[in-house]
């Protein structure tokens, strides 16, 4: 029986019907940014980002949290003594400010939430130690201070063997001109930006099928790949901040981007418009990707629509910009390609990938 994102205990339905519900009940508090000098956006609601508006800048906000990665490092330090808490961290701060710069905010301040269920969790000195320097290392990667963070201890709600992490940002965008602000167009080149791995959506499911191997996490993954399946799996994500900070160095315009984490790449047309996201030129998916879909079993189209398959950004720019978008992004180190292209069909929203023959409706995404 072919495995889904859903098998795993995970329903978007159910979690994107709660987020729309927040962003209703959200909005009507608005109304306190007037006493501190800030309106909200009329577009804000719904992106990776929450955005206050100022005379002459924006103040981003973002909140996120790593999920069920960290349990993957847990099963492999156990089963091998390796400890991958430096690699969690960058994972957790990378979540954070890839969804901050989404808007066209450079990351500030980030801060730390690590709840545990027991303070003995810290006893582990290689481990602890692991996880502030990787901290420290995302932030500076990203160009952020630390500027601090919670460490409650849960007993009841968090099991006293686990952490759970997540953390904050705020940003900012000066001049405003640099705000990305979604005015897509017919036409537009769509250029992507090479993940290093799962990096941190579909670990839910990933730990499933890690109960259904023999060898577990210690299963080779094959294809060219020496590394194994838990090697693979936590390898650190990357953080796409220097490609927006080099685009708007090099007056670059970016008419929107998508950090493609969770839905896959249906997070591809989040923007509210509609628009067919034509995909032509897909890479060949990573050798991880290969072990999933033959592990699991995954079906090709629940791949697509659960992994980033080897794309971790995605940037919609004017066709001829295309070129040197991706030069920025080569100048930055990413490696970046132009994979497709914008198209208007009336209402049609779509994200469509012919030569693998997938096609996802706008129905299949509701996160506003």
């Amino acid at each position: 029986m072919s495995l889904s994102y859903e098998s795993s205990g995970v329903n978007y339905d159910q979690l994107d019907a709660f987020k729309r519900a927040c962003q209703r009940a959200a909005k009507t508090t608005a109304v306190a940014l007037e006493a501190h000098g800030y309106a909200e956006p009329a577009s804000t609601r719904g992106e990776s980002a929450y955005l206050m508006e100022a005379d002459d800048h924006f103040l981003a906000h973002v909140e996120e949290g790593l999920g069920t990665k960290n349990l993957v490092a847990d099963a492999v330090y156990a089963q091998t003594g390796k400890n991958f808490y430096r690699e969690i961290a960058i994972d957790t701060v990378a979540t954070i400010v890839n969804d901050l710069i989404t808007c066209g905010a450079l990351p500030i301040s980030v801060a730390m939430h690590a709840a545990v269920g027991e303070s003995s969790w810290f006893s582990d000195g290689a481990r602890m130690q692991a996880l502030v320097d990787g901290w420290a290392e995302g932030c500076r990667q990203s160009g952020a201070v630390w500027g601090g963070g919670e460490t409650p201890t849960l007993r009841g709600i968090v099991e006293k063997s686990a952490i759970v992490l997540a953390g904050s940002a705020i940003g900012k965008i000066a001049p405003k001109s640099l705000r990305v602000v979604g005015d897509v167009r017919d036409g537009d080149a769509i250029v992507f930006l090479a993940s290093s791995g799962v990096q941190t959506n579909g670990l839910s499911l990933c730990r499933l099928i890690a109960e259904k191997l023999p060898q577990g996490y210690q299963t080779s993954i094959g294809h060219g790949d020496a590394r194994t399946y838990g090697e693979a799996l936590l390898a650190p994500s990357v953080i796409y901040v220097d490609f927006v900070r080099e685009c708007q160095q090099r007056g670059l315009k970016l008419n929107y981007v998508s950090h493609v984490t969770g839905h896959g790449w249906r997070k591809l047309m989040r923007l509210d418009e509609p628009f067919v996201y034509e995909i032509t030129a897909p890479r060949e998916p990573l050798a991880l990707f290969k072990f999933l879909e033959q592990a699991g079993p995954i079906s090709r189209r629940e791949m697509y629509a659960t992994f980033n398959q080897g794309i971790g950004f995605a940037a919609y720019v004017a066709p001829e910009s295309a070129d040197q978008v991706v030069a920025a992004a080569k100048a930055t180190g990413y490696d970046a390609w132009i994979a497709g292209r914008v198209r208007k069909d009336g209402a049609r929203k779509a994200v469509v990938i012919p030569s693998l023959g997938l096609e996802y409706d706008g129905s299949t995404l509701q996160v506003r």
